[in-house]
């Protein structure tokens, strides 16, 4: 079923040319140790001014609202959450800042049902979990990192100590943390 409607999505949002990234539980199955996750979270590279366009896309594969005020919502949350008749939920985050675009440009493109659909890079997605900050989210960081040898720390702390500034939370060190409790030490190697 997912990933019957990751090749929809990406197929869809390629042919209306909005570029993307899938992050979240999918993009963890890609880059870390295999969970179970019940949504597909796709950032897209625009802004919630196309929300039209995005509700229009979702409707053509059978994805509609999951909740009652989109608008209001979108406005809100910068998300539009929507479901197919199986219950699959898929979130859509609109974006406007450079990172997300930087990230979405950074993509890399994997086949699933002979469709290439882009998904974010393993920095990318562990920056996006380490903002997030849940305990679910740092054990993803800690199982991305246990099968990543090559990590771009260079890109990281960057972008982490960007978040800092923004956030009030010291996210690099958050990530040498969970990077340093690793066993094995000297098992990932950091590019510089």
């Amino acid at each position: 079923m997912f990933q019957s409607l990751l090749a929809n999505l990406a197929r869809s949002l390629d042919g209306a040319r909005i570029p993307y990234m899938v992050i979240g539980g999918q993009a963890v199955l890609v880059h870390g140790e295999p969970r179970l996750t019940r949504d597909i979270d796709v950032t897209l590279g625009v802004d919630s001014s196309a929300l039209g366009r995005i509700l229009a896309l979702g409707e053509s594969i059978g994805l509609s609202p999951s909740v009652r005020d989109v608008k209001e919502f979108v406005h809100r949350t910068n998300v539009l959450p929507l479901s197919d008749k199986s219950s699959i939920r898929v979130d859509f985050i609109f974006s406007f800042t450079p990172y997300e675009e930087q990230a979405i440009g950074r993509a890399i493109s994997i086949k699933v049902r002979d469709v290439s659909v882009r998904f974010a890079t393993a920095e990318d997605l562990i920056i996006h979990k380490l903002v997030a900050g849940r305990a679910r989210d740092l054990e993803d960081v800690r199982g991305i990192l246990s099968r990543r040898k090559n990590i771009d720390a260079a890109y990281l702390e960057r972008w982490l100590l960007t978040f800092r500034e923004v956030l009030g939370r010291d996210l690099f060190r958050e990530f040498e943390s969970i990077r340093g409790s690793l066993p094995g030490p000297g098992d990932t190697h950091v590019v510089r």
